[in-house]
Formats: C-alpha cells, sequence, structure tokens
C-alpha cells in the first residue's frame, strides 16, 4: 500500500522517473495482491443443506436434461411424472422447481406431502380420502364441501373423484399441478395403498378422454418402488415420466465447490468423491463445513466414516433404521463382507438400494460409497 500511494505522490509532482527494475518489481507486488481472474468468488452465502433447496437457492445443481424434461411434460394434458430416488438425493427440491415451472405458466399449483397426515388418517380409506381432498381444497383455498358429495352409497374413490371432477377442478379456470410427496407414507399401509393408487392411475387414464381431467398434472414423489400388489393396469408406477435422480458427477462437484468459493482442484474433488461420491447431501454438507472453516478437507476425510465425524447423524440413522429389520442388516453385513459383488434376494437388494446403500451393478450390490463400506464394516463387526 505505501507502494502505491508513493506512486499517486509521484503522478501529482510529475516524478516519474524509476528505473526500470523498480518498475517491473513493483508491477510483480502488484500483480500478486490483485485477485486472480480463476479464484472463485462464493456465489452467495453458504446454505446448511437441510430438507429441499429453495427455488431462489443458488446451490442448486441442474441434473441435465431432467429438469428441461420434465418443464416441458407438466404443460401436457394430464401428465404424470413420477420422480424416485433414495432420500437426500434432490427429489422434493426437484418437485418444487417443476412446480414453480407450472406456475409461472399460469397454473395453479399445490405440493402435499403426506407426513402432515396423522397416523388415524391412514387406518381407513374413506378418512385418508376425506383428508386428501380436503386438503388439497384449503390449499386452493376453496370452502370444504365434502359432506356436499360425499354420499355413502357410493364407494370412497367414487366420492373422491366426484369431489376433484364435480368441485375442485371445475372450479379453477387453469390446470392444476399437484405435486404428492414422500408417497413413501402411503406404501406402509396396504390396506389403501392399493385403492389409492389405484385411483391417480384412473385418473391419469380419464385424461386421455375427458377435458376436465386434462387439468390436472400430478408429480408424485417416493423413495421405494411400490412392493404391494397392484395389477399392472391399475398402477401409476408404470405410466408417465419416470426420473431416478442420479450422484453428481464430477464435474458438477467441482461447478458446486466453486459456488462455495473453494479454490479447488481436480484431486480435491476425486478426494472427496473416493469417499462419498456424488451424494448431493453428503457432497454439500462437506462443501458447507469446508467452506465456514469448521473443518478441513483431510481431517473430515480422516473421521467420515465414524460417529465422531461430520456424517454420524446421517449414518447413525441408517444403522438404526437397519437394526428395525434384522433380514436387511444380515444383507448389508454380507454386502461389505465382500470387496466385490454379492448376490442378495431380490426384495433385500432392492430395499438396500431404495435406502441409499447399495447400487446395483446387474443382479449384484456393493456399497454405494466408501463411507457406507467403511462405517458399517465397523458396526456390523465384519470380520
Amino acid at each position: 500500500m505505501q507502494e502505491v500511494l508513493s506512486l499517486l505522490a509521484k503522478e501529482e509532482t510529475g516524478d516519474w522517473e524509476l528505473e526500470t527494475g523498480e518498475n517491473e518489481s513493483l508491477a510483480a507486488r502488484l500483480q500478486q495482491i490483485a485477485p486472480s481472474e480463476d479464484q472463485p468468488q462464493p456465489a452467495a452465502l453458504p446454505e446448511l443443506p437441510e430438507g429441499s433447496v429453495s427455488v431462489a437457492s443458488a446451490f442448486y445443481v441442474e441434473r441435465s436434461p431432467i429438469e428441461s424434461r420434465c418443464y416441458e411434460t407438466i404443460l401436457h394434458p394430464g401428465s404424470l411424472i413420477r420422480i424416485k430416488a433414495p432420500r437426500q438425493m434432490g427429489k422434493t427440491s426437484l418437485m418444487a422447481r417443476i412446480l414453480h415451472e407450472a406456475q409461472r405458466q399460469g397454473y395453479k399449483t399445490v405440493p402435499l406431502s403426506f407426513q402432515l397426515a396423522d397416523g388415524k388418517v391412514f387406518a381407513d380409506l374413506d378418512k385418508f380420502l376425506r383428508w386428501f381432498c380436503a386438503s388439497i381444497g384449503r390449499r386452493l383455498r376453496l370452502p370444504n364441501r365434502l359432506e356436499d358429495y360425499w354420499d355413502e352409497i357410493f364407494g370412497s374413490k367414487d366420492n373422491c373423484t366426484a369431489y376433484f371432477e364435480e368441485y375442485l377442478l371445475e372450479n379453477i379456470t387453469t390446470p392444476l399441478a399437484l405435486g404428492l410427496d414422500e408417497v413413501d407414507c402411503v406404501f406402509q399401509h396396504p390396506q389403501i395403498a392399493s385403492d389409492f393408487f389405484g385411483l391417480l392411475r384412473a385418473w391419469h387414464e380419464d385424461a386421455k378422454n375427458r377435458d376436465i381431467w386434462k387439468k390436472l398434472r400430478l408429480v408424485v414423489v417416493h423413495s421405494t418402488e411400490v412392493y404391494i400388489p397392484l395389477s399392472i393396469n391399475q398402477s401409476p408406477f408404470n405410466v408417465g415420466l419416470p426420473i431416478e435422480l442420479p450422484e453428481f458427477s464430477p464435474q458438477q462437484v467441482y461447478n458446486l465447490a466453486r459456488s462455495h468459493g473453494l479454490d479447488w482442484g481436480h484431486v480435491q474433488v476425486e478426494q472427496l468423491m473416493a469417499m462419498v461420491g456424488g451424494h448431493p447431501y453428503l457432497v454439500r454438507l462437506a462443501l458447507y463445513h469446508i467452506r465456514r472453516q469448521d473443518i478441513i478437507l483431510e481431517q473430515l476425510l480422516q473421521t467420515a466414516p465414524t460417529e465422531a465425524g461430520l456424517y454420524g447423524d446421517h449414518l447413525r440413522r441408517h444403522l438404526w433404521n437397519l437394526e428395525q429389520h434384522p433380514e436387511l442388516s444380515a444383507a448389508m453385513k454380507e454386502v461389505v463382507a465382500e470387496s466385490g459383488g454379492v448376490r442378495l434376494e431380490s426384495v433385500q437388494g432392492f430395499k438396500l438400494h431404495s435406502m441409499g446403500l447399495v447400487k446395483l451393478q446387474g443382479n449384484e450390490c456393493s456399497p454405494r460409497c466408501d463411507l457406507y463400506y467403511q462405517y458399517f464394516r465397523d458396526r456390523l463387526r465384519v470380520g
């Protein structure tokens, strides 16, 4: 700074007779203190990754061409989009962006999470469908008129259909984009699941021939596939646009690190991905804490597969889930006991994959990332 001030003083006095070597030395020093064009600048203040990523967030990572296909599909009359991925992979964040795009096109939009329903709602189909209709009506700011359309002479599914057809859809002038989140909650109740999902399929089929149902656009979000008996002609899970969210690529992790203001090269990206793969939540959690200087990458990698590390809560949740199902715990133990792929029973492999713990290569399962391999080898007492 003294040198800069000296130059300014020389400018005022007209005394610019510096020796050539002095000029070059000063230029070199100024170059060192000037910000490098390659130095990453954070796009925004780091966000702690929890829940869905807001539509306005600078840290949402697009997984092209998934978003553009969904935005195009939601504009089709009677469309159905099915988003499937393990927990914390970005399903709800994608749903929010699809609904936002629909809203930009002038549609009515309703996001509905089944986690909002009380446990007793799932005990009976009639009670569940009443809750479903009333919840959507409330979000559309329409008065509750269930008693006018619910007639015990007809079945619950017919009453629900009439409520949508003659009241909810009839009283809006634009299409309705309905996002159904945490559909897994329904899977846990087979006594209502088959009827409810059969109803969604029937509405989707009606949209091919009836204008009133063309107004309904569905986005269904779930972590697991339907493992309940459903007729192929009654399931909504074999029609519409299927979306399976992939992990982040190395380039996406690199770009995300730069947007956090981290001057990372491909070496650091490879080191992090060697531990957690491209799991969106695990990657973002690491970048957040490294950017906040809570931890350095080397320390994170050393403690990651332990309960004292950054991912302790995440790992304990998975362990607790396995302990509730001894057959899955035994299957996971078998997977981490081998260095290569393991052939499991179909249902066990499917459930571990749906939990996000393993990846499928043909008919064989292997740990999804080194984090799970190391942690579960220790906690399940392998070897």
